[in-house]
C-alpha cells in the first residue's frame, strides 16, 4: 500500500510537469527524437506528431515510474515508433494474416521426450542471423519464415547464410500472402516447397516495398522440403522444439503500446491475447532469470534499436502469454 501511495505522489508531483508543452526539457528530447530517427515532417505535421510523441513520452515515464516501484517485470523506452498512434503502428507493422484453421501439411512436432537443458540460446550456436529491418511494411511473417529456414540451413552446413525476405514478399502472394499488408508462415513454407528454394539475401536483398518476383534459381541458398507445425497452445512442446529442432516462427498478440516501447525485463502483459494474433517473430531460445522468471528468448526485426539490442524475454509458462505457443511452426530443409 506504501508503494502505492508513493507512486500517486510521485505521479501527481511529474506529470503536470510533463505535459506542460514547448519546455526546455521536452524541446531538447524532441530534437533528439527527430535526430536520432531521422524524422522529417512538414510544420503542420509537426505539429500533431509531437502532441503523439508527448503523449507516449508521458505513458512510458509513467510505466517505468510503477516498475521501479515492483508493479512490472519489464521497462519501457522511447523508440523510432514514439511518433505515431498506437492503430497508425499497427496498421504498418503488425500484419499477420491469421487463418480461422491452419493449413495441415501431415506434419506435427512430436516431443523428443528427452531430458532439455535448463537454457537454451541458439546464437552461441551460429544458427541466428543479425537482427534486420522490417521497415514500414506488414513483413513480420516473412522474418519468422527465413529466420526458422536460417536455423535449419545453418545447423546442416555450419555455415551461416542471410535469407531473402523480399522474395518472400514479392512472389507469395499465390500462396495467400499480402506482401507488405500481411501474410502467414504455414503460406510461406507452402510457396518455398513450390518454388523449390530460396534467394540469398545478398542476391534477393530486402527493400520493405512490394515489388515484381526476381526469383532467381541461380540464386538458390536452399529448398525445403517441408514444415512442422507444434501442438497449438502446448508451451511443452514448443520448448521441446526450441531445443531440439533450433530456431522456432512464432506468432503473437503485439497490439500493445507495452510491447512496442518494450526495453528491457521479462516481458507480460495482462491484456494480452492468446488467440487474436497479429504479429510474428523468432523464438531462439528460452531461460529463467537469477530472481526465477522463466522466459522465452524472442529476436524481433525492428531494427537494434528496438528493445533489449533487438530481443525481448517473454514470460515462459504462464498460459500461453501472448500466443507465443499458438501457431508455432519450422521449416525441414
Amino acid at each position: 500500500m506504501k508503494k502505492i501511495l508513493s507512486l500517486f505522489i510521485i505521479v501527481a508531483v511529474f506529470l503536470p510537469f510533463c505535459s506542460s508543452l514547448r519546455t526546455p526539457s521536452l524541446d531538447q528530447g524532441w530534437k533528439l527524437f527527430k535526430n536520432l530517427h531521422g524524422k522529417q515532417y512538414n510544420s503542420i505535421d509537426e505539429e500533431a506528431r509531437r502532441t503523439i510523441w508527448e503523449e507516449n513520452v508521458r505513458m512510458i515515464q509513467t510505466h517505468n515510474l510503477e516498475a521501479d516501484l515492483g508493479l512490472h517485470t519489464f521497462t519501457m523506452k522511447v523508440n523510432q515508433f514514439a511518433d505515431l498512434t498506437k492503430d497508425e503502428f499497427v496498421k504498418q507493422m503488425n500484419q499477420l494474416k491469421m487463418s480461422s484453421e491452419r493449413k495441415s501439411n501431415g506434419k506435427i512436432h512430436i516431443p523428443s521426450n528427452r531430458k532439455l537443458p535448463a537454457s537454451v540460446d541458439w546464437r552461441t550456436k551460429g544458427y541466428v542471423t543479425p537482427v534486420k529491418d522490417q521497415k514500414q511494411c506488414g513483413s513480420c511473417w516473412a522474418f519468422s519464415t527465413t529466420g526458422t529456414l536460417e536455423g535449419q540451413l545453418a545447423k546442416k552446413t555450419q555455415k551461416l547464410v542471410s535469407l531473402s525476405e523480399q522474395q518472400l514478399v514479392d512472389c507469395s502472394t499465390d500462396y495467400g500472402n499480402y506482401g507488405c499488408s500481411g501474410g502467414l508462415m504455414d503460406n510461406s513454407y507452402n510457396y518455398l516447397m513450390h518454388s523449390h528454394g530460396i534467394d540469398t539475401n545478398a542476391s534477393y536483398p530486402y527493400e520493405g516495398v512490394d515489388g515484381k518476383c526476381r526469383f532467381n534459381v541461380k540464386t538458390i541458398a536452399t529448398d525445403i522440403t517441408n514444415y512442422v507445425d507444434i501442438k497449438a497452445g502446448s508451451e511443452a512442446d514448443l520448448q521441446d522444439a526450441l531445443a531440439t529442432i533450433g530456431p522456432i516462427a512464432v506468432a503473437m498478440d503485439a497490439s500493445h503500446d507495452s510491447f512496442r516501447f518494450y526495453s528491457s525485463g521479462v516481458y507480460s502483459e495482462p491484456s494480452c491475447s492468446s488467440t487474436t494474433l497479429d504479429f510474428s517473430l523468432l523464438a531462439i531460445g528460452y531461460g529463467t532469470t537469477q530472481d526465477n522468471q522463466e522466459y522465452y528468448l524472442l529476436k524481433n526485426q525492428w531494427t537494434t534499436r528496438w528493445g533489449m539490442d533487438g530481443y525481448v524475454l517473454m514470460a515462459r509458462n504462464k498460459n500461453n502469454q501472448c500466443g507465443l505457443a499458438t501457431t508455432a511452426s519450422y521449416a525441414l530443409i
